[in-house]
């Protein structure tokens, strides 16, 4: 009797009540350009066709073993864990039933391994977006060259990179330590993925693909990932909790000079993430959340906070001081360079966010915003603030908007402004010139009639999304900017007869539902223009056609 052979790497892939998806995911695996290898499918007690799908997939591949938890853990460590006891390989990986591994992985993170002594090998990770397929790297600027590091000294930035999929780990070295995900909390991989970092004695990092993780941002609440439930309070109190995890094992492990570069990593990543999210909170969630971060905020280096934009650091200072309103009108211009609506200057000349001069003299070092020289930059880089205060709805998707100005710098002449909305479906901007006429020293309104009917449209059509903005014209410059809506007006949805019907589209018009709450239309052809222009257009746009139109123009010359 011969004896089994063994398999060089063991590929997890945990499975929650995901049947669908499942087969996508070991068939990646299968498909590894390096067949020596088994594949372990963890399944976590699913309730739905996951543990018949499983069993056939085993049935189908013998390099294909499944098991079952006897109950839901709740999240992906467990699942994991159980896997680690029975691989056979001497190298790990982890896969999610949800994502996929590129047909290389296996084998380039393998090479890696064989070519010298190391603890465990990354590589870069694909992010693919499943309601647009537009895809990016994660982190790129981190895996973008091959590099081999004897610790995580050598480069703490790695910190931002804390997923534990896009590794491969010897499995001597996760043994030595007994490190194993930890069970019962959530953020799991960014307190096992410190660890790892952290005891490693060396690891590589190659730029090549080895991880295909499908994101989607705006999955409803039930089907959402747990790194997408920041609406839920509890999500925040996991991910600070995970935090103070990793703070105790860095002062455990030796590791505690690199606390500033972890709390930095929190701040800008962690903490990022729901500050973008706060102009969709209400005062309660608002109140909540204070509740939560502010006891953990005070504990973080103070360096930490000098190395983030001013921006994060006035959101963040408004949350410690818990000036909420405040804090969710400052979060819709993060990474936007909008403007507050009120700026305050004191005694000696210095220029704070907001209406009044902060109190302590920490918010007056975090709020002060004289370094920005808003009031002197070069006009096309100045900060205003655009918002929608009404909305009037007209015939099909017209919608006549008003609109105000916030100057808080005065970079504006006393009077009336010019400006215009601009709108650019496909290759072809629609300008709507309107007048702004002054309010109050530093605030400005104007009316405008928005009509995504007159936008002129590729003969394809156009499927996808805008979002308007607001052109400002003063002495031969422009400045423009972005138009924030109102966030709880209803969606608005018409169909438009582009070209007298013949290129019909659905348009909504809404606030967008994330980030700053732009102006957000969205256009959809329907009719001839979904079944028969624009595949048409698609067909006619490949390579290929492109190439036989030019080899038969050349023939007729």
């Amino acid at each position: 009797m011969s004896t089994p052979q063994i398999p060089d790497v063991t590929v997890t892939v945990i499975v929650h009540n995901d049947a669908e998806r499942l087969p996508r995911a070991v068939e990646s695996v299968r498909r590894q350009t390096h067949r020596n290898l088994e594949i372990v499918i963890s399944d976590d007690h699913s309730t739905d066709d996951t543990p018949r799908v499983a069993g056939e997939l085993a049935a189908a591949d013998p390099r294909v073993r499944c098991l079952r938890l006897p109950e839901n853990s709740g999240g992906c460590s467990a699942p994991r864990n159980r896997a680690l006891e029975i691989a056979r390989a001497p190298y790990l990986m982890f896969l999610d039933s949800d994502d996929e591994l590129p047909p290389g992985a296996v084998a380039s993170l393998l090479a890696a391994h064989r070519e010298r002594d190391i603890d465990f090998a990354m590589g870069a990770v694909r992010r693919i977006r499943v309601d647009t397929g537009r895809r990016s790297t994660w982190m790129p600027h981190l895996v973008g060259e091959r590099r081999t590091l004897d610790g995580i000294e050598d480069d703490p930035r790695l910190f931002f990179e804390h997923l534990s999929t896009s590794k491969m780990y010897a499995r001597a070295f996760l043994d030595r330590y007994d490190l194993r995900f930890p069970e019962g909390i959530h953020y799991e991989d960014q307190l096992f993925s410190a660890q790892a970092y952290c005891l490693a004695k060396r690891f590589t990092i190659i730029p090549d693909p080895v991880y295909h993780w499908y994101v989607a941002p705006y999955a409803g609440s039930d089907a959402a990932s747990i790194s997408n439930q920041r609406h839920l309070l509890s999500n925040v109190r996991d991910r600070v909790h995970v935090q103070r995890l990793i703070d105790a094992f860095l002062v455990e492990s030796g590791h505690g000079a690199l606390r500033e570069d972890k709390d930095h990593k929190f701040l800008k990543h962690d903490f990022r993430m729901y500050a973008g999210d706060l102009p969709h909170r209400d005062e309660e969630w608002l109140a909540g959340f204070a509740d939560l971060v502010n006891p953990y905020l005070e504990t973080l280096a103070p360096g930490a906070y000098a190395r983030l934009p001013r921006s994060e650091r006035v959101v963040l200072r408004l949350i410690r001081d818990r000036r909420l309103s405040d804090a969710r009108l400052a979060a819709r211009g993060l990474g936007h360079s909008v403007a507050p609506r009120t700026l305050t200057t004191d005694a000696d000349g210095r220029t704070y966010w907001g209406d009044r001069v902060p109190g302590s003299a920490e918010a007056r070092r975090e709020l002060d915003l004289t370094d920005l020289e808003l009031d002197t930059r070069p006009f096309f880089g100045a900060q205003f603030r655009h918002e929608i205060t009404e909305i009037t709805r007209g015939a099909g998707a017209r919608l006549d908007l008003t609109v105000r100005t916030y100057d808080p710098a005065r970079r504006l002449p006393v009077g009336p402004q010019r400006a215009s909305l601009l709108l650019s479906p496909g290759r072809r901007r629609l300008t709507v010139p309107f007048r702004l006429l002054p309010v109050r020293p530093g605030v400005f309104e104007g009316r405008v009639r928005l009509d995504p009917a007159a936008a002129r449209l590729p003969l394809s059509g156009f499927a996808g999304v805008r979002h308007p903005l607001v052109r400002l014209s003063c002495a031969g410059q422009g400045n423009s900017g972005l138009l924030l809506a109102p966030l709880a007006f209803p969606p608005v949805t018409a169909r438009v007869p582009y070209r007298s019907g013949a290129a019909p589209h659905r348009i909504t018009i809404e606030p967008e539902g994330h980030g700053p709450g732009r102006l957000q239309i969205r256009w959809e052809p329907v009719g001839v223009t979904a079944n028969v222009l624009r595949p048409l257009a698609l067909h006619l746009a490949r390579p290929r056609v492109r190439r036989a139109a030019r080899l038969v123009a050349s023939a007729l010359r």
